[in-house]
């Protein structure tokens, strides 16, 4: 029975021990200015294709075409490169793309960092509406300044539910996801458990790809209408479960199930289809309201208001919405660690090899 468990150990932690360091790395370290990150890499990588393909002397045909060929290209060839490196290392040591990816996880995680901006455009907003003005524009896509007070901060905790799912919930879920493919394919190919952390960080690599893509091209401004219509529509398909499931823990997490209909009815009405599920839950929880007008590139935006109840947000409720975010992180950590040991606990006996 010990050897037993020792195996069921040896199976499930090499996946579990990866995602839950990184994890914690992210929430002791954020990302630290002074230290060269991947995901910055990605984006410069982004801007080098985007400055030679995107012309605007093109037509729309091509321009859609271009921007194809660079969304596939990069998302197909983060996945690979990650792919092919990691699992070179593991049969050189198969630990070897264990230790590997807890540095890649950390990198692809950005709950820190986020909540730390969202708390200094509230203290910024405080000190002038200049200074808040400035500090938001480092978070949010849309023309700053003209804001009020409380548009910025409105528009500060908009991005913290938001990114909430960007930056934590869908790249974890996209690592399960690549783990029990893994797991399974480990088990399939007669290889050491060790394994399954290959798909499962490349996985998650190639969804930071997806994500940044849209970030940077996926506009409908005249200059990426065309040319970053598929990097939108990629990151609306990639993301369109994480979404719902970000808003689905931050209200178990406050134990306010009973406000998913009214996430349904205004996530369901925003303009992206999957932003307004986070935000939607989070205007629930905080009791306040989202959306409406915004200026994206000289252009005026509007977005379907979210919740009823329009009051003055302040500090606190900053804090209460990075609270929620954290344990929502944690919830997810916890729930996903569960599903592994019991996925774990089946294949033990598909590697009865090992024992």
């Amino acid at each position: 029975m010990g050897r037993f468990f020792v195996f069921w150990i040896y199976v499930s932690l090499p996946i579990i021990m990866p995602l839950v360091l990184g994890w914690r790395m992210d929430r002791i370290l954020g990302d630290p200015p002074s230290m060269p990150h991947l995901i910055v890499g990605y984006g410069k990588l982004i801007a080098r294709y985007e400055k030679q393909l995107n012309k605007p002397d093109l037509s729309p045909a091509t321009l859609r075409r271009r921007g194809r060929l660079m969304g596939l290209g990069l998302t197909l060839g983060s996945f690979l490169v990650a792919f092919v490196l990691l699992g070179f290392l593991y049969f050189l040591f198969p630990l070897l793309p264990v230790l590997l990816s807890v540095p890649l996880i950390f990198y692809c995680l950005a709950g820190t960092t986020l909540a730390e901006e969202v708390k200094q455009v509230f203290a910024a907003v405080e000190v002038s509406l200049d200074a808040g003005r400035v500090q938001v524009s480092r978070i949010v896509g849309r023309d700053t300044s003209k804001l009020s007070a409380q548009e910025i901060r409105i528009a500060a905790l908009e991005t913290q539910a938001e990114n909430l799912n960007d930056g934590v919930i869908a790249p974890i879920f996209y690592y399960f996801v690549g783990s029990v493919f893994g797991i399974f394919l480990g088990c399939f190919l007669d290889l050491s458990p060790l394994v399954a952390v290959v798909p499962a960080t490349a996985l998650m690599l190639c969804y930071k790809m997806v994500n940044t893509l849209d970030s940077m091209v996926g506009y409908r401004s005249e200059r990426y209408l065309h040319f970053g219509r598929f990097s939108a529509i990629q990151d609306d398909v990639w993301g369109w479960i994480p979404a719902r499931l970000t808003a689905f823990l931050l209200l178990l997490v406050d134990g306010k199930l009973s406000l998913l209909p009214f996430v349904r009815r205004y996530g369901s009405a925003h303009l992206s289809p999957n932003s307004g599920y986070p935000e939607a839950a989070m205007a629930a929880l905080l009791n306040c309201r989202f959306g409406g007008p915004h200026d994206y590139f000289g252009k005026e935006v509007y977005k379907p208001y979210i919740g009823e109840t329009e009051r003055r947000v302040r500090m606190a409720d900053a804090r209460r919405a990075i609270r929620l975010s954290f344990r929502a992180e944690s919830l997810l950590i916890i729930l996903l660690s569960l599903v592994e040991l019991l996925i774990g606990l089946y294949c033990v006996f598909c590697y009865s090899s090992f024992l």
